[in-house]
Formats: C-alpha cells, structure tokens, sequence
C-alpha cells in the first residue's frame, strides 16, 4: 500500500512540474476546431470558444480601449507564430501588437478573445452577446462571424 501511495505522489509531483513547462516552452497560441450548437467554430487549445467584437475594425482592437472590457474579454495572446489545428486556415492568422507589447491573435482579421463567464470547452451560451457596444460572434474557419 506505502508503494501505491509513493508511486501516485510521485506522479502528481512529476505532473505538477511539467504542466508550467509545457506552457512555458512556447507561449503559442492554438487554434482548432469544435463542432458546437452553432456550427463548427475556432476555439482554444483548451477547446474555448474565440470571439470577435463587431466594434472591431480589421485587424484593429477596439475592446482594449473600453474601460473594463479586457477584464470580461481577455484576449488570445500568443508568445510566437500561433499553430494552426486541422480545418484551421494557417493564411488566415495574423497577430496584431497591443500598445502594452502583448502579441494578440487575429483570424481574417478579427482580433480574438475568449470569455471569462464560460464555463466550459465548446460552450457557446454568450455567443453574439451585447456587451461594451457591439456583440460578440463566435469565429468559423472561413473567418466569417457567426452569430
């Protein structure tokens, strides 16, 4: 039983190392693909949903300029070229550099953001929510909003 014990410490300890590792080797952001309720949509690495903000102009974001609105909207930041997932169009990712320096993902020219009140991989309850002026469409592959 001592060994069982030791050997499931030692795993969560190697476990518990590598995590922060993996995230700091690269820092680049992922975008895949989710089939959701409303179609099949960009998401995360960690399978979040990725928003547009319809007050955003072509790679421009406008969000970072609205007192609180990066808070609710934190924005997919990338350390490097961001990985394009299978169905994921590699020529439509760009980044764009915010004035704090923070490379931020763009996808045929949307800024990209995820949503703090989501709970889970694939939720889409908050697409095109009206909030901070504008709405918030998720993102397909085509790079075309969806709302």
């Amino acid at each position: 039983m001592k060994r069982i014990l030791a050997l499931i410490i030692a795993t969560l300890v190697a476990a518990s190392v590598a995590a922060p590792l993996a995230g700091a080797n690269s820092g680049r952001a992922t975008l895949k693909l989710r089939d959701t309720g409303v179609g099949k949509i960009l998401v995360n690495a960690r399978g979040f949903t990725l928003y547009a903000f319809t007050k955003d102009t072509r790679n421009k974001d406008k969000c970072v300029n609205i007192p609180g609105c990066q808070g609710v909207w934190p924005v997919l930041a990338t350390k490097g070229r961001p990985i394009a997932g299978p169905g994921v169009r590699g020529s439509l990712i760009g980044t764009i550099t915010l004035k704090s320096g923070v490379k931020q993902v763009t996808y045929g020219g949307h800024p990209l953001y995820t949503y703090v009140a989501d709970g889970g991989p694939g939720q889409t309850f908050y697409v095109n929510i009206l909030q901070f002026g504008g709405r918030w469409p998720a993102v397909n592959a085509a790079g075309k909003e969806v709302k």
